[in-house]
């Protein structure tokens, strides 16, 4: 069992609920009366098949998926994606539009460009990534293969609360972070790729959510394991797929059905980011320097008035149980993700010792 008390707030990977490990646990030895692990079911059958099958409606159901779009369950993770996807979309077309609006997105730039003309169509950078571009100053291009967002900066705790508008150009979006935890019209983009340890299992899995229109484009040295139309066409087992992290995934995804489903998630992350983002405004003593309209309701990023004082808050918090709250190497500072299993009571307690926390410190400043 967890420790009790203990508030996870890891960015990824991240906590798991309890009741998915629970039944994780009891059926890691013999799955449903086989006499074998899941880890040990050949993927090539009828237990396996079964266990995808599932999982791939299961998604669909969640996301309300129209025809068309092929659910892929791949590895290589959404870093390696940075480039598999673009190896996957740049073959008929040699460039693509980026948005630059953090951390991650400056990733995807870095690797797509090895493989063809990459324009950053939109950037953040001038003021440190505080805001999301609005669609009005993008310069898009209408030869792009796809446009690129990425849909929530884990880092740098900002997210888009719309869907751009690309027109012809297929709209591709990293949703790592934010996927599945509120409702999203995927008929308005062409992909989605999403590593799963954030908010729907462990390591090593990676999603990828594609429309027929966009397979076969791939160019010719995409691996074969790697190609989308190959994989689609194979129901992702070109090769070995990540058995068990597919698993743990579907059971993840049972559970956000019997949550009520991703309208009832979003109410939920929403309420948990709201209380906290009253609590870093209503005291002068932390900061959110992230545009209100523009705010992550998953990763919640803020400062304290200094290095030495965040090193005490990360420290007295972990005393309390409250641990992973430190913010990403890159950026710094204190980050909080509250990721889908991640309670109510937990952001209740993190709120409660960040009150008792300012009111200790204040003359630190």
């Amino acid at each position: 069992m967890k420790r009790e008390g203990l508030v996870n707030f890891a960015a990824g990977p991240a906590a798991l609920p309890q009741s998915v490990l629970i039944r994780a646990r009891d059926e890691l030895l013999d799955w449903r009366g086989t006499g074998m692990s899941v880890m040990e079911l050949p993927f090539t059958s009828a237990e396996y098949r079964g266990i995808a099958a599932e999982a791939a409606r299961d998604v669909r159901d969640l996301l309300a998926l129209a025809p068309g779009y092929h659910v892929l369950f791949l590895q290589g993770g959404a870093y390696g994606h940075f480039a598999l996807l673009a190896m996957n979309l740049l073959g008929r077309r040699a460039e693509a539009d980026y948005v630059q609006t953090g951390h991650w997105s400056c990733r995807a730039i870095t690797e797509a460009a090895r493989y063809g003309r990459i324009e950053i169509v939109a950037s953040g950078e001038a003021d440190g990534y505080r805001h999301i571009p609005p669609q009005e100053e993008w310069c898009l291009n209408s030869g792009a293969a796809y446009c690129h967002v990425t849909s929530n900066e884990t880092a740098n705790g900002l997210q888009f609360h719309w869907t751009p508008d690309t027109g012809r150009v297929p709209l591709v979006a990293d949703v790592t972070s934010d996927f599945l935890t509120r409702p999203m019209d995927v008929s308005r983009y062409g992909l989605l790729y999403a590593s799963a340890q954030k908010n729907v299992g462990i390591a090593g899995l990676t999603i990828v959510i594609i429309h027929e229109d966009l397979l076969d484009q791939a160019m010719e040295l995409t691996p074969a394991v790697f190609n989308y139309g190959l994989q689609a066409r194979g129901a992702s087992t070109v090769n070995t797929p990540p058995t068990y992290a597919l698993y743990i995934a579907g059971l993840v995804f049972s559970w956000l059905k019997g949550q009520g489903g991703l309208v009832a998630i979003e109410e939920a992350n929403r309420r948990k980011s709201t209380h906290l983002y009253d609590t870093v405004d209503a005291d002068d003593f932390y900061h959110c320097p992230i545009e209100p309209a523009d705010r992550s309701l998953v990763n919640v990023c803020f400062r304290l008035p200094s290095p030495e004082l965040e090193a005490a808050f990360l420290a007295q918090a972990a005393e309390r149980g409250l641990v992973n709250l430190a913010g990403h190497g890159a950026t710094g500072g204190i980050r909080a993700s509250l990721y889908n299993c991640l309670p109510q009571t937990g952001v209740d307690a993190l709120v409660g010792f960040m009150h008792e926390f300012s009111a200790s410190r204040r003359d630190s400043r």
